[in-house]
């Protein structure tokens, strides 16, 4: 008998601290969270939309996303982001990368392709060509370029857009971001926002 009354009693404590827990870790912690984060950093918390002039929404400055026609060529007014692994490129479904290691054919062939593709669509030689503009990142996601990249495409968007190349080159210095406390990481260029900053300086 006082064998069945502790069980019952073990019992009634155990399920009194699933369902504790399960408010407090499962419900209050969460809208508390919510609360601090719409609060303190409403942007962040909301996915960090990036907006047109027109106030619509275009993107993430978090994640990447391709410029080009309905074809799937780049489009030669706007900055190219880096290659993507992820889905059928940018694919936040799908994130990752290729996996491929650096001595796999296939990643060979792609790079080398790639290689021949941006050199001669900014009339640049391949020796010209950053890494990170034939090579996707860890996520496929990646939203930024290196200021290397960017730069060999100042003039090929300049010339699309009939503007002067020190405008363009203004602009990618502007939307450069530089490293975290000033030595973590290394400067990138935003690809998105840059792209909308040029199409809000044609007006």
């Amino acid at each position: 008998m006082a064998s069945t009354r502790t069980t019952v009693r073990t019992l009634w404590v155990s399920a009194r601290a699933i369902v504790l827990f399960t408010v407090v870790t499962g419900v209050l912690y969460t809208l508390v969270i919510t609360g601090v984060g719409q609060l303190a950093m409403p942007s962040q918390a909301n996915g960090s939309l990036v907006r047109d002039a027109e106030g619509q929404v275009v993107g993430s400055s978090l994640i990447g996303q391709p410029f080009t026609d309905a074809d799937g060529a780049p489009l030669a007014e706007y900055f190219q982001p880096r290659p993507s692994a992820a889905g059928d490129g940018y694919d936040g479904q799908a994130s990752s990368g290729s996996n491929y290691g650096t001595e796999n054919a296939d990643l060979i062939a792609a790079v080398e392709d790639r290689l021949a593709q941006v050199a001669e669509f900014n009339g640049v030689s391949e020796d010209e060509v950053p890494a990170d503009a034939v090579t996707a990142s860890g996520s496929g996601l990646d939203p930024h370029i290196s200021p290397e990249y960017a730069a060999i495409q100042v003039q090929r968007v300049a010339e699309a857009r009939g503007l002067d190349a020190v405008e363009v080159e203004t602009l990618v210095a502007e939307h450069t971001s530089q490293p975290l406390a000033g030595f973590m990481g290394a400067p990138v260029v935003n690809v998105l926002e840059l792209n909308l900053a040029l199409d809000e300086l044609e007006g």
